[in-house]
């Protein structure tokens, strides 16, 4: 749920002018505000050209009486909480994100050991990766519209025991298919933390407060991939069986589980009102029969959740130019992050004689380039925070592509660097090590970028957006694994290296382009609101005033 101003009071005196002036947009953006107000980043409405496509909501009861917050200073909206608690409870989603993207990369480690266990071929043990991200993409269909029906709470309170208990399916497995299922599985329940994770932030911290926590949440989703060879290659190496890596992991799933029910409140603010309005009718239930939550008149049946969750996002995948070229750069930046766990032992263990333990600490390097990147995208965000007062709160997305912008040609710096320092046994381990910061840098501003970059072209419809994007990079990364071996081991490491290094050179305009001709694509878009560019002239108009005034 973004937070905007949503009162003349949280606008700059220079814009009253311009609302006086004009009452039809300030009307128009008034009503923009609402919605994202009311529904967050998930409108239950299509834009008017898809409107007949899902149910609309209920005509209001004549003596209905909604339910609201006690106030702007109510302590049970969470966006009151104070700045202590809000950053216990980003800690914990960064800290239970960390646990499940851990989980996704730990057995990379042990496959060797595995394949030698079951007594199956280097083709079938990809799949350890690989079926762990398709569980990623086909959690969120559920777990998505599950957390705005139920509450992000109830959703994780049901997902996160599950996801531990399939990761102890997977210690225990007598062979490798009850492997794979589980695996399946522990990514499907485990994705929950990535899918409402954001949405948790969004609704206790305000957006333009929300940076530094935006960026621990974001460098989490990178740490954990890190650790799991780390942690897995000393494992590995050890007089422990390779079972113990799937009992680490469900050690450490158990825990964040424990402390992540024990401690975390239900934050969705429209479930919170509706449990208010619930006690209310239970306490007087003759008085209080017409009050209702707004949350409780919207048409959550299952035609109406399964179009805005899958009918919907596969829409504006056909029809968006935008998310199109997004989400086909975020996948292959995917696949890259997932490929480094095949290439790695290749260029460091093969090529070099690292030990397993030895090649998990070159992952260290990508935890490096990963923090750096959080803080540049987190230095740009605050350049954005500045512009959103003068743009009344809708600042132009394209403000959002510097770090992609940077991220992009770091990316086929780092691929050909790897790859020509990597290829070559006699060039010091050092430098192909250093190259993984580059690249972890480039992978961390290039999604951080473009997600804040979705969110501000599609306001209340980016959860469609971030659905059909997530579908698709889960489904490039988990197949990225499956042939990196064999691209490296036909190919060479530098010109395997190199093909990656050529694609991202490819797509590495796409920002550039969109910074120029983004705001005209928007303005064709049925998904984008687009009301910085139906302000913009009147905010051109009032900077120009105050040149002049400046010049009196």
């Amino acid at each position: 749920m973004m937070s905007r101003p949503t009162s003349l009071q949280d606008t700059p005196r220079s814009s009253i002018t311009y609302i006086n002036r004009h009452g039809a947009l300030e009307a128009e953006i008034l009503r923009e505000q609402s919605r994202v107000k009311e529904y967050g980043d998930d409108d239950v409405h299509d834009p008017e050209s898809y409107a007949p496509t899902v149910a609309e909501s209920p005509p209001p009861k004549e003596k209905e009486q909604v339910v609201d917050w006690d106030g702007p200073d109510d302590p049970a909206n969470p966006q009151n909480w104070s700045i202590r608690r809000k950053w216990l409870m980003t800690i914990l989603t960064s800290s239970i994100t960390v646990n499940v993207t851990f989980a996704s990369s730990a057995p990379s480690a042990a496959t060797q050991r595995i394949i030698e266990h079951f007594g199956i071929s280097r083709e079938v043990s990809y799949l350890i990766i690989s079926i762990f991200l398709i569980g990623y993409m086909f959690g969120p269909l559920i777990t998505g519209p599950g957390s705005e029906i139920l509450g992000r709470r109830t959703v994780l309170c049901i997902a996160l025991p599950l996801y531990t208990l399939f990761i102890l399916g997977q210690a225990l497995a007598p062979n490798i298919q009850t492997l794979l299922i589980t695996r399946f599985f522990s990514g499907f329940f485990g994705v929950t933390p990535l899918t409402v994770g954001g949405g948790i932030l969004a609704d206790m911290w305000p957006a333009k407060g929300r940076g530094p926590a935006t960026s621990l949440f974001s460098g989490s989703v990178f740490l954990g991939p890190v650790l799991g060879p780390l942690v897995g290659g000393f494992v590995a190496e050890s007089s422990l069986s390779w079972e113990w890596i799937f009992w680490i992991m469900f050690i450490f799933a158990g825990v964040s589980s424990l402390v992540m029910i024990a401690f975390l409140p239900e934050t969705y603010g429209p479930v919170i009102l509706q449990k208010k309005a619930r006690r209310l009718r239970k306490a007087d239930p003759v008085a209080n029969k017409d009050v209702i939550a707004e949350h409780e008149k919207q048409d959550w049946s299952f035609k109406s959740t399964l179009h805005r969750t899958l009918y919907r996002p596969f829409i504006m995948l056909a029809k968006e130019p935008i998310l199109v070229l997004i989400t086909t750069y975020l996948s292959v930046v995917y696949g890259v992050l997932y490929a480094l766990f095949e290439a790695f032992p290749i260029i460091f263990m093969t090529t070099r004689g690292f030990t397993i333990s030895q090649n998990g600490l070159i992952f260290i390097g990508v935890g490096i380039g990963t923090t750096i990147g959080g803080y540049i995208n987190f230095r740009f965000s605050e350049r954005v925070n500045k512009a959103s007062d003068k743009w009344r709160g809708y600042p132009p997305a394209e403000l959002r592509l510097f770090g992609a912008m940077v991220g992009g040609p770091l990316l086929v710096v780092g691929s050909f660097w790897l790859g020509w320092t990597g290829h070559y046994a006699s060039v010091h381990w050092a430098a192909p090590a250093v190259a993984t910061v580059v690249l972890g840098c480039a992978i961390n501003l290039i999604f951080m970028s473009f997600l804040s970059y979705l969110v501000d072209t599609y306001l209340m419809y980016s959860a469609s957006a971030f659905a059909a994007n997530t579908i698709i990079r889960s489904l490039v990364g988990a197949a990225f694994p499956l042939f990196t071996v064999q691209m490296y081991e036909k190919l060479g490491i530098n010109w395997a290296s190199t093909l990656v290094g050529f694609i991202g050179l490819l797509l590495a305009p796409i920002p550039f382009l969109f910074f120029k001709y983004g705001p005209k694509i928007r303005q064709h878009s049925k998904f984008a609101p687009c009301i910085d560019l139906k302000i913009s002239k009147e905010v051109e108009e009032e900077e120009q005033a105050r040149q002049k005034e400046a010049q009196v």
